[in-house]
């Protein structure tokens, strides 16, 4: 029965007309497939607030305020594992990829923690563009079972409406996200920068992504071989000029 909702929705968010009602038969389509919380957000990074990442999302009451306070985006496993991932996932089957993480304590609370707040399991989708990982949709709330073709359908339409959304919003962004450029970075590098582009150190950025400093210093140093740049901060600025960052 998934499926089908999955394909229908897929033929009419192109007729779906503003933000409202896309939104409105998105959210339609997840309560039929089970699922109580979602969020499509643009890239994630460190920030103060969540509602500066977000495009469109339901989730439970208070869950924003304890994931910043208690600053589970740094070791979220979730958003690390997206770093690598090109297709839809499990939440719950990230925490195996970190078992020799020095975080990993702090992985299983922030689990604990979602639960205990209604986010019991879901799903999360990358969203790519030219320079890599630009967004993400998050399903969430009472553990739901996904066939393979069901997550390829999702897949698909997370970057249906995250593409439909940003050039709703933000059409200048948009226009920026997709713009091709002649500089080529890998989807790392670009993480990497993004990062650097909102002031973080290398040991902040390895963080992040789960790598470690000197691994960072090797992107660095192929970003400004590429960009022809002196050092970071002349990089910063060529990438924010070129469009790279924003």
């Amino acid at each position: 029965m998934k499926i089908n909702l999955l394909v229908q929705f897929l033929a009419l968010i192109d007729e779906l007309r503003g933000r409202e009602e896309t939104t409105a038969e998105f959210e339609r389509l997840l309560t039929l497939c089970g699922f109580d919380y979602y969020w499509l957000t643009l890239a994630p990074k460190p920030v103060e607030s969540l509602s500066g990442l977000m495009l469109a999302g339901r989730w439970p009451r208070g869950w924003p305020e304890t994931y910043l306070q208690k600053r589970y985006m740094q070791v979220d496993p979730t958003v690390r594992y997206l770093g690598h991932a090109q297709t839809g996932f499990r939440w719950r089957d990230t925490l195996s990829a970190f078992r020799a993480s020095p975080h990993r304590k702090r992985m299983e609370r922030m689990m604990v923690d979602a639960r205990q707040n209604g986010l019991e399991d879901g799903y999360l989708f990358p969203v790519h563009g030219r320079r890599g990982l630009v967004g993400s949709l998050s399903l969430g709330g009472k553990p739901v079972e996904l066939e393979g073709v069901e997550i390829g359908l999702l897949d698909s339409i997370a970057r249906r409406l995250y593409w439909k959304l940003v050039h709703i919003e933000n059409p200048d962004m948009a226009a920026r996200l997709t713009a091709v450029v002649d500089v080529e970075l890998t989807r790392r590098e670009m993480e990497a920068l993004s990062l650097l582009a909102e002031g973080m150190t290398s040991p902040d950025i390895g963080r992040v992504l789960g790598i470690s400093s000197h691994t960072v210093d090797w992107y660095m140093n192929g970003i400004q071989e590429k960009l022809d740049a002196r050092n970071r901060h002349h990089a910063v600025a060529i990438a924010f000029r070129l469009g790279l960052v924003s």
